[in-house]
């Protein structure tokens, strides 16, 4: 028999990346080739990019480098949203040999017929205006939790994003398509879906290509909520003016999706979510989180805050930090703005210097801290389900509980990837909770 050879993929950034490095390996694994850690020795290592996070470009390199250190005759890829906004700056490293932007990436097994080294990185990037269909996908088997996308690309023109230039136009998977998705998920067995894409409450937009609606996200979430099999579904991250009250009873009293919300917000001004062109101001996100607490009492919140965009004074700061602190919200997800070629803000006035940045940075995350731990506490002596992971973290086993709340308990392996009902008891030192068993609601 031939030798198989050997695949390994890397994935920088989001989760919608991580259930499109899934459905790319699948496609490997069709065509005849073995996927491997990327720890170890592979013939072609495939790097997913990100464009959002800060360091984008010096990760990249790093991880390029990690592979010519495993095989320095390996064919390397790069795809992904920093490949389509970049692909001359990642055919240029040393190393790559093969660029492919958001249209080619799901077609890479097309351009691997030849495995020699290129002197300079292939490019196959395309006009951003072609990235117009649809291509659903699916994580499986990295993760007690699959993540399941079923909309990609955005409309929206907020002033500090390369989203909409690295992915293009906002288009969705085929209702029947997601339920069909769905369906392969529970049957293998794992708990959890969770529903990504980049702008998920535009759900329906581009089911045929054009702006033509059939459904709606709320229409998705009632479909999905008759699969037979799922036992949770979490709505990974979904904007306030999208996310619809009819959405939120539907989810307090829905049999399978967890009262767990990620909403971004990006500033509690409204003057810089002027600048920003964000689609609401901070009164749309307040009535949000209030409906949520009205039927939801013990639902987990989210937000996405961004500092030192352009213009922000420390007058905007404070007001954002203010709006935060009188929220009845569970944690944030911090992010220090930084200029992206290509986009309004990065030709803006009103610079905020990097320090300033850093220490606006600094006091949200320890809020975020603060907010994680009331929540917590609120939390302790109420029963939950938890749902095991998979990993042996120095002799414990970790879950999270509907309303996500991390938990720990000692290790037991016929925990893993199983619900139980439990007890949260206390606040352990490293912030985690522990709990007690109630009674096992299903087996391994």
């Amino acid at each position: 028999m031939e030798n198989r050879k050997k695949v390994a993929f890397y994935t920088l950034g989001c989760k919608l990346n991580f259930s499109e490095t899934s459905t790319i390996a699948r496609n490997f694994n069709d065509e005849g080739f073995d996927r491997v850690d990327f720890e170890e020795i592979a013939d072609i290592y495939v790097i997913n990019t990100c464009s959002v996070t800060e360091n984008a470009d010096k990760q990249f390199k790093q991880v390029v480098k990690k592979a010519m250190k495993l095989n320095d005759k390996a064919f390397v890829a790069a795809v992904g949203c920093y490949a389509q906004l970049k692909p001359e700056e990642l055919a240029a490293v040393d190393g790559v040999d093969l660029v492919l932007g958001a249209t080619e990436k799901f077609k890479i097994t097309d351009y691997i017929h030849d495995l020699s080294k290129n002197d300079m990185g292939e490019v196959h990037s395309c006009e951003i205006a072609e990235a117009d269909f649809y291509v659903g996908s699916y994580s499986i088997g990295d993760r007690t939790r699959a993540f399941l996308k079923v909309q990609d690309g955005c409309d929206y023109k907020c002033t500090y994003c390369t989203i909409p230039l690295a992915r293009g136009i906002s288009r969705s998977d085929a209702l029947e398509n997601v339920l069909k998705n769905a369906k392969e998920i529970s049957a293998q067995n794992i708990r959890e879906i969770v529903l990504t894409g980049v702008n998920i409450g535009d759900y329906g937009k581009g089911e045929f290509g054009n702006k033509k609606h059939e459904h709606t996200f709320l229409d998705l979430v009632k479909a999905l909520d008759e699969v037979e099999g799922i036992e949770r579904l979490r709505i990974s991250s979904i904007e306030p003016n999208l996310l619809k009250n009819e959405t939120i009873d539907f989810v307090s009293k829905s049999r399978t999706f967890v009262p767990h919300f990620h909403i971004p917000l990006q500033s509690g001004s409204n003057d810089i979510l002027k600048l920003m062109k964000r689609r609401y101001l901070r009164e749309v996100y307040t009535d949000r989180v209030n409906k949520i607490r009205e039927v939801m009492p013990h639902a987990c919140i989210g937000v996405d805050v961004i500092v030192g965009f352009p213009g922000e004074t420390d007058e905007h700061f404070l007001e954002t930090y203010h709006f935060l602190n009188e929220m009845d919200i569970s944690y944030l997800h911090v992010f220090t703005y930084s200029e992206r070629d290509n986009t309004e803000a990065a030709d803006m006035p009103g610079v905020v210097p990097a320090n300033v940045r850093a220490k606006r940075s600094k006091m949200l995350r320890g809020l975020s801290v603060k907010k994680r731990r009331a929540f917590y506490e609120s939390q302790i002596g109420t029963n939950r389900t938890v749902l095991f992971e998979s990993e042996n973290k120095e002799g414990y086993i970790h879950g999270f509980t509907e309303n996500y709340v991390k938990v720990k308990t000692p290790w037991n392996p016929e925990l893993i990837n199983t619900l139980h009902e439990i007890n949260l008891t206390k606040i352990d030192e490293d912030g985690s909770v522990r709990l007690e068993f109630v009674n096992k609601l299903a087996e391994a």
